[in-house]
């Protein structure tokens, strides 16, 4: 199946996955540096998810199904998460 699908998609869709997985790695690392309380932290931490997500879906040393598959899997697992949280 994938060798009738470019693997540029693959990269295109990794990159767009990774804006809410690397903001959900940004969050959770304030999380765990400080706590439930963590106030301005996020400002730091976020943009270095983001980036480190983003980095992650743009290297090729990793089949791009891969990191797909990652990205995606993650932004799902964080999306639940903050509904089960929310509720």
């Amino acid at each position: 199946m994938t060798d009738r699908i470019p693997a540029w998609i693959a990269v295109v869709g990794a990159v767009i996955f990774a804006v809410p997985f690397g903001w959900g790695l940004g969050v959770l690392a304030a999380y765990l540096t400080a706590g439930s309380n963590f106030g301005q932290l996020p400002i730091m931490t976020v943009p270095l998810g983001l980036i480190g997500a983003i980095v992650f879906a743009l290297t090729s040393s990793i089949s791009p199904w891969t990191r797909l598959a990652t990205t995606a899997g993650g932004t799902a697992l964080f999306l639940l998460a903050g509904y089960l949280l929310a509720r």
